[in-house]
């Protein structure tokens, strides 16, 4: 039998500025092995026949017959249609970054039309005329398509926003029924939509296999309703489902039913499943020897996990490719003028992985057992810089977001020597842990090599709950993490947690308020609070009695389960502080409201912070940064090759830099050996040899090693480390 060509589709809807990666690993895997492979992402091709003159009349119309029953700002919309009409194309184009010069039309007062949602932000409208004609024009652009978006899900399509597609269907899945009954319901205006796209790509590529990646709850509807639309017409066709959804939430699937719409189910990394299926369909693998895969025979639900081949290797994997998915149709969507916070709505991110699940796998609250956290391996720092100049050359895009669960300091250290030795300028960031490896010059490095992000969990911002869960750091170690990175020009963003098992209102507060100093402080840019959810697969949730929690449901159905509810008898943190958090951090997002009393964001009696307002302040006072002479660190210098001009019987010893040039005048012994020692220290000049150990230079500093401590403290030595010179 031939081998089957294969259509890998992302359903509605991930993020609007950006593919999700799924599909592109997978896609670039797959031809890296000879297979035909395609992809298609039908959320942004969903949108954009929405977003369009054609999309927005029959949109309208379909409001317009249903007149009597939509709401007041509904009616208003509908009066002045021709506006909405007029403007749709030009400020899809401009979002898509094709049309720069309508910056000054759009963010002119009054050229879009202004529904609800601008009435709802009259104060930070007024407040965004003091922003660029660029970004003011994007933000304006973004009220009108949220208009747009609250009148569709109003009136003709219920599922519909702009980052997420019927996400309400997937948090009650427990029981196949809620899919079943949604998916039995006519097709809606947007459904009819991503189902045009749908066909248009099953008739271009005849794929005898469709994959459907749902990496998120807002992504299962789609999912479902594209596979009942497959089945109907082409039964013929072979449907496969996994991702991130699949791998949290159906690993328990036992409703036979699901096999109505779908062939199979995959869980983790999809590689060696779908490698595995593809042989089967070719007829060189029996269905049993299947990996890591559900499938119904005889009217029940069998996994196979044929564990004889092993995994692939990150070396092994191959690189993303996202061709298919074009990238010009994206957009770029600004929610917030928050610096940080953009990055996640703003242009196109290549998307790598530095490393495979999580060095740390400790944390209680994580599903530190499954295999997208507990498989860990680096990639390759060699493999990792071909995918880098890959993508570069594929997409034209310097911009690259790696999507690690936590990045390690090792491998984000030699990455950025890679990049530096090579030349190679790009643009990244990802995510981390608060770890005390992340000292001041490795934060230096890591921005020299095009670092300008990270985000990490401080989740619980208190010692006594970060203890419980096992997170392996201290609020104060965060804090001189933060610190380091932002003295390196690098934005944070934290994930934060209230609600832990025995949390008390007071343990909340007090994080509250720490995290207000942070903010105020400059130390983290951008942070959002989730509320604490027990989850099936995590060591909370596979032993909530030991945790304090009672279990109180939903009760599993053959379908879906991760998220339970639960009853904290040791702790309580009643739902209303979440409101509060969300007021304080959208106006620490925006720099507004640090010095306000924490307590006036929320509208119940909440106790005094026992934090000291100080603690920050006082935090950053004792940081040490003397070098110890004894330290397993080694030299890296960022700046230019130093120039030597003698002065007497001195030598100065003149340091460029990008900005500045600095220089420190020496006995003529030390000036050249400093001189050496930085050439050797210098990544665009390295050859073999390694970079230069700290315990190592007594062996050739002109002096005594008690000498060489001395110099080490002296001014000279701290104006050569200001200058550029680095201990990692």
């Amino acid at each position: 039998m031939p081998t089957p060509s294969v259509l890998l589709l992302i359903p509605p809807l991930t993020q609007l500025n950006t593919p999700y990666p799924s599909t592109a690993y997978l896609t670039g895997f797959l031809r890296g092995r000879g297979i035909e492979a395609s992809q298609a992402d039908l959320g942004i091709e969903m949108v954009l026949r929405l977003f369009c003159r054609s999309g927005l009349q029959a949109m309208f119309e379909q409001v317009r017959e249903r007149k009597d029953e939509v709401p007041g700002e509904a009616r208003q919309m509908l009066a002045i249609e021709p506006a909405y009409l007029n403007a749709i194309e030009p400020v899809v184009e401009f979002l898509q970054g094709h049309n720069p010069s309508l910056a000054l039309l759009l963010a002119r007062p009054g050229f879009l039309p202004q529904g609800p949602r601008f009435a709802s932000q009259r104060g930070s409208v007024a407040s965004s005329r003091a922003l660029g004609e660029q970004d003011r024009a994007k933000r304006f652009a973004t009220l009108y398509l949220e208009d747009l978006a609250d009148l569709i899900q109003a009136t003709v399509s219920p599922h519909f926003a702009l980052s997420r597609y019927a996400e309400h269907i997937a948090r009650a899945a427990s029981s196949f029924e809620t899919i079943i009954d949604a998916v039995a319901v006519p097709p809606t205006l947007t459904d009819q939509f991503m189902l045009e796209s749908l066909w248009e790509h099953l008739k271009r590529f005849n794929p005898s296999l469709v994959c459907l990646t749902v990496p998120f709850p807002g992504n299962l509807y789609g999912a479902f309703r594209i596979a009942h639309s497959i089945k109907s017409q082409r039964p013929d066709m072979t449907i496969a489902l996994g991702g991130g959804y699949a791998n949290t939430e159906l690993r328990r699937l036992s409703d036979p039913r699901v096999f109505d719409y779908v062939d199979y189910v995959t869980l983790d990394d999809g590689e060696r499943p779908l490698l595995s299926l593809i042989e089967h369909l070719a007829g060189a693998r029996p269905r049993t020897r299947l990996c890591r895969t559900f499938y119904r025979e005889k009217d029940r639900v069998v996994f196979a996990n044929d564990t004889s081949d092993r995994e692939f290797s990150m070396a092994e994997v191959g690189c993303p490719t996202y061709n298919g998915l074009t990238l010009g149709h994206y957009l770029t969507i600004l929610d917030s003028t928050n610096p940080m916070h953009r990055l996640w709505s703003e242009g196109h991110w290549n998307k790598l992985t530095v490393a495979h699940g999580c060095y740390w796998k400790q944390c209680t609250f994580c599903d530190v057992g499954l295999n997208y956290i507990s498989r860990y391996e680096m990639t390759p720092t060699e493999r990792l810089i071909q995918q880098i100049e890959q993508l570069i050359d594929e997409t034209g895009h310097r911009g690259f977001h790696f999507v690690d669960e936590a990045a390690p300091p090792a491998a984000l250290k030699s990455l950025a020597l890679a990049l530096l030795e090579r030349g190679i300028t790009i643009s990244w960031w990802g995510n981390i842990r608060f770890e005390e490896a992340f000292a001041p010059d490795l934060c230096r490095l890591l921005a020299a090599s095009g670092c300008i992000a990270v985000t990490a969990g401080l989740e619980a911002a208190s010692d006594r709950l970060l203890e419980k869960i096992k997170k392996g750091i201290t609020v104060n170690q965060t804090a001189f993490v933060a610190a380091a990175f932002k003295d390196a020009g690098i934005l944070i963003h934290a994930y934060l947690m209230y609600g832990c098992p025995s949390e008390t209102v007071q343990e909340t507060i007090d994080s509250l308020e720490r995290v207000r100093q942070l903010f105020a402080a400059n130390l983290i840019q951008s942070a959002f609070w989730h509320r604490f959810t027990a989850t099936a697969h995590s060591p909370i949730g596979l032993k909530p009695a030991a945790h304090g929690l009672r279990i109180l449901g939903p009760e599993f159905q053959g379908f879906a389960e991760n998220d339970l509810l639960h009853n904290d008898q040791r702790g309580k943190t009643p739902e209303w502080l979440g409101e509060g958090l969300r007021r304080s951090m959208l106006n620490y997002l925006e720099g507004s409201g640090l010095t306000l009393d924490i307590r006036q964001w929320f509208d119940h009696s909440v106790p005094k912070p026992q934090v000291s307002s100080t603690w920050v302040g006082r935090l950053l006072k004792s940081r040490i940064t003397e070098d110890d002479p004894k330290a397993e660190r080694r030299f890296v210098w960022l700046g230019g090759l130093p120039v030597c001009e003698p002065v007497g019987r001195r030598t100065r010893l003149i340091l460029p830099g990008r900005t500045s040039d600095q220089s420190v005048t020496l006995a003529n012994q030390q000036a050249q050996w400093l001189d050496d020692l930085i050439r050797q220290s210098t990544p665009q000049n390295k050859s073999s040899s390694p970079y230069p150990l700290l315990r190592e230079s007594h062996t050739t500093f002109p002096g005594t090693i008690r000498e060489l401590e001395t110099f080490l403290h002296s001014s000279s030595w701290k104006k050569v480390r200001t200058a550029g010179l680095l201990l990692v």
